[in-house]
């Protein structure tokens, strides 16, 4: 299982870092977030510094998400040159094509990650302390929860442009009703009820106690359900993908 695994996580590993344009490409979107609001929204609603601390989580949380369920898209370009099937007709489990897929992504997604990290702390004067590991697991967690969404989204289609609509259609709505650009504390009753349905929110606030040491919901709480619904997407992403038809 070991050597299957790993060799899956190597391919989509050396993909991603000879494909320059898409790590390029995955930071300018979260980055021009981050300074446009950072610098923009944050002189309007607080000093500026304060504000692009508190969303700074939410940004990196954003390039982890995106990079995440986008990996997916790799599943369909593999269906349409061929080399899904001859992998799924190779003697291993699905499974383990499924676990490499997604140790795969997320590395990737991790990566992305680290490099808002740096731009972050660079940019928001944030300090370096141990609650930083903290952070990492949180980002840890939402990667490979969203990769393997990606993953079962991806397992049921055939197209890109199709994944790329409705991955779209899925994950503005999880960011944005994340809390990751603003507080949740003062939301009507009924958006704040949705914002605490949203997985996102939890992972988003376990990163904001790692980095600032202050959370609007108690961190174990918020590891034990982004824990629990990345056992779930999983699962699910392994089912789905054990599914797919040669």
């Amino acid at each position: 299982m070991t050597s299957a695994v790993y060799t899956i996580w190597l391919r989509n590993w050396k993909r991603y870092i000879r494909s320059k344009s898409r790590m390029i490409g995955s930071l300018v979107q979260p980055l021009l977030f981050f300074l446009s609001l950072g610098f923009g929204l944050g002189s309007a609603v607080s000093s500026g510094g304060d504000y692009m601390k508190f969303i700074a989580p939410g940004v990196i949380a954003m390039s982890v998400l995106f990079t995440s369920v986008f990996s997916g898209i790799q599943i369909i370009w593999d269906k349409q040159f061929g080399f899904l099937k001859e992998t799924l007709v190779a003697p291993i489990s699905r499974i383990k094509i499924m676990i490499g897929q997604t140790l795969g992504g997320a590395t990737s997604a991790l990566i992305q990650g680290f490099f808002m990290l740096i731009f972050t702390f660079l940019i928001s004067g944030l300090s370096i302390n141990l609650g930083i590991f903290i952070a990492i697991l949180f980002m840890i967690l939402i990667g490979l929860a969203f990769t393997s969404m990606g993953l079962a989204i991806a397992s049921r289609m055939e197209d890109m442009q199709g994944f790329q609509l409705i991955t779209n259609f899925v994950v503005m709505p999880i960011f944005f009703l994340s809390g990751a650009l603003y507080p949740i504390t003062n939301l009507p009753a009924v958006l704040k009820d949705i914002v605490y349905l949203d997985p996102l929110t939890y992972g988003v606030e376990g990163m904001r106690y790692g980095l600032l040491g202050t959370s609007t919901i108690n961190p174990i709480l918020s590891l034990l359900v982004i824990g629990g619904f990345t056992v779930i997407m999983i699962s699910l992403g392994g089912y789905l993908f054990n599914k797919t038809k040669v």
